[in-house]
């Protein structure tokens, strides 16, 4: 059967409805359709015929597309905006959107149907848009008086409220002249003793550049810090070096923690926004990941930047070390800086040989020049020189080499620490000469997460000093440590300062926040020593998140002398054994909020004594634990 009988049907039924039927074609109507069809389809298509028909052909239906058919792209989409952050390209975008270069513009425009701004600040909301807190620009008409030009300066206001009640027992020495009770007699008297402190912290910056997408170019930062703190002990010489003041203290001071300059240089790549910045005046600077080397605010000048996408980061950085307040641990500006100076130089290079894991190279210096100074703390009590060995003050210059390492392997995360001490000590604090500083530092955190949990293992080398009198010190001590490691100021070892009763005075085995044993007369004022008995460390812990506002951690911590040769020489003791005993901490974090704004700690840690430490300290009721209770309630704007 052929085409022609069949074409008067199909043109009888593609009429329109409601049309009269149209009158059938003749045959030889029918044969010149059939004639022109042929020569649309056959091989001798004329030229423009071919075109219609290629046109019809290529038109796109929605959803579908003919095979091997590209339509040409749409006009690009362009905009000009100078100063904006570059927007993502036109492809990725639908052909009706434009980008915008910043939030805050559209923020501005979203109003109800009366034309009243929807989104509204207010300076005691934190939560919401806020241009206190950085989320818009400085409007530079409502400020004339500041010296700014542009809409892209930004003020940023915080404001930390710090509030402590720690009621806590450790070894207490009897004051030698007179005590609190007159039966008490021995070396040791009652061991109890409460810390109320609270702190203030109000900080301010002023900056221009998008925050949200690349670094500041500018950066002017002023922090304040305001503590009042109470502590009442048992026992008199403890607070005060004078005999006939109270066992209790009230004190108060105002410390300047940040007071920098930072200015970013040009982006050396625009698309990923590497940079390299200057930053002068107070600051804070971390050595290492968890704060073994060197964790603090001091005044330095320090040049950092990144490249390759941020894979690699760099700091160069010198620090002119600033007295510190004696009851508060805050920069005192008011008092001539310390003749003790501080270099540092590290690099940062993620996935180096495994993927997910970031090496850091450091390189540290240490130039001590306090030999001839003469330090008295707030209290009273002499801080430089220590007074231990010779009582004479010391010189040293010290170089540290460390390899740190953050990350993971697989589903295993680990973090690790390991430094080695070289340098010279000039003046030996038992023999008075000169000696050589050879010592070393390892720590090792590996935990694995289970859904909600985490669990870890952890482990810590301080090298001692096995013989006080050699030419070689080789007990390790860093800079100024901040250890967040086996549980950080939740275990009691790291939280609390331990007196080395009858074997120096005014010496500690350890420093608050500290977790090295270094018989130093102060963490925040004294030198460093590198005659100690080191320190052993074997911990397990876990983090459980039970919700996203509470979190509950646990730890246990087995903790042993490394060489107890020092101590033995300071208390005229034959042998002292080197186990200190067991750690065991638990806290409880609550943020009702889920967000960092209120948050309420509670821990509680306890040290089960071990002989070694039994040796050493003893309590007016003999007993051989010793706790610490630690509330905290943290308030950030």
């Amino acid at each position: 059967m052929g085409i022609a009988p069949l074409l008067p049907f199909m043109i009888l039924m593609q009429a329109n409805p409601g049309e009269e039927p149209a009158t059938a074609p003749s045959a030889d109507e029918t044969g010149q359709e059939l004639e022109r069809n042929q020569s649309v389809t056959g091989p001798g298509l004329n030229t423009t015929a071919k075109e219609e028909a290629d046109e019809l052909d290529n038109q796109i239906i929605e959803g579908r597309e003919r095979p091997g058919f590209n339509a040409e792209l749409p006009e690009k989409v362009t905009q000009e905006n100078p100063g904006a952050v570059r927007a993502p390209p036109p492809q990725a975008f639908s052909p009706d959107q434009v980008p915008i270069p910043d939030r805050w513009r559209l923020i501005d425009n979203v109003t109800d149907i009366d034309g009243n701004p929807v989104i509204k600040e207010s300076l005691l909301d934190p939560y919401n848009q806020n241009t206190y807190k950085g989320d818009r620009p400085i409007n530079p008409d409502k400020v004339p008086w500041l010296p700014i030009k542009g809409d892209d300066w930004f003020f940023v206001l915080n404001a930390i409220s710090d509030s402590v009640y720690e009621p806590r027992t450790f070894p207490i020495p009897v004051g030698i002249q007179t005590t609190e009770d007159p039966d008490r007699l021995d070396v040791f008297g009652d061991d109890f003793s409460t810390v109320l402190s609270q702190t203030f912290i109000v900080g301010a910056a002023l900056l221009k550049g998008s925050t949200a997408y690349k670094p500041p170019s500018i950066e002017y930062r002023l922090t304040l810090a305001y503590n009042v703190n109470y502590v009442d002990v048992p026992e008199r010489r403890v607070l005060f070096v004078e005999p006939s003041k109270e066992s209790h203290r009230l004190d108060h001071f105002l410390g300047v923690q940040e007071a920098f300059v930072d200015y970013h240089f040009t982006p050396l790549d625009r698309d990923r926004f590497d940079f390299i910045s200057i930053r002068a005046g107070i600051q804070p600077f971390q050595a290492d990941f968890r704060g073994f080397l060197f964790q603090d605010q001091q005044l330095g000048i320090r040049l950092f930047g990144n490249r390759d996408n941020n894979r690699f980061q760099f700091n160069l950085a010198a620090f002119w070390r600033l007295e510190k307040d004696t009851n508060s641990g805050l920069n005192s500006v008011t008092k001539t800086p310390r003749d003790d100076f501080v270099f540092i130089a590290n690099v940062y290079r993620q996935d180096f040989l495994i993927p997910a894991l970031t090496s850091q190279f450091t390189v540290a210096y240490n130039r001590n020049r306090e030999a001839n100074d003469i330090e008295i703390d707030t209290n009273g009590f002499p801080v430089r020189p220590a007074l231990l060995g010779d009582l004479r003050g010391r010189d040293y210059d010290v170089f540290y080499l460390g390899y740190n390492v953050d990350g993971r392997i697989g589903r295993i995360n680990m973090t690790g620490s390991a430094y080695w001490a070289l340098g010279e000590d000039r003046n030996s604090i038992l023999t008075g000469e000169p000696v050589d500083i050879d010592a070393q530092f390892a720590a090792l955190e590996l935990s694995y997460d289970r859904d909600w949990a985490r669990f870890r293992l952890s482990g810590l080398y301080q090298s001692g000093d096995s013989d006080p009198y050699d030419d070689t010190h080789t007990g390790f001590d860093a800079i100024f440590e901040n250890p967040q490691f086996a549980g950080a100021d939740t275990s009691y070892w790291i939280r609390q300062t331990l007196p080395f009763a009858g074997g120096g005075r005014v010496i500690s085995v350890n420093g608050r926040n500290g977790i090295l044993n270094t018989l130093r007369s102060s963490k925040e004022q004294g030198q460093s020593n590198f005659l100690n008995p080191g320190l052993w460390l074997v911990g397990v812990g876990a983090d459980f998140d039970l919700t996203p506002e509470v979190r509950v951690t646990a730890n246990a911590n087995h903790l042993w002398f490394e060489d107890t040769a020092t101590l033995e020489n300071f208390r005229i003791e034959g042998s002292i054994p080197s186990e200190i005993g067991y750690d065991v901490s638990a806290s409880a974090i609550y943020r009702p909020k889920a967000n960092q704004n209120i948050v309420f700690r509670l821990s509680a840690a306890t040290l089960f004594s071990g002989s070694g430490f039994e040796d050493l300290f003893d309590n007016l009721g003999n007993d051989g634990n010793f706790y610490s209770v630690l509330a905290n309630l943290t308030l950030t704007y």
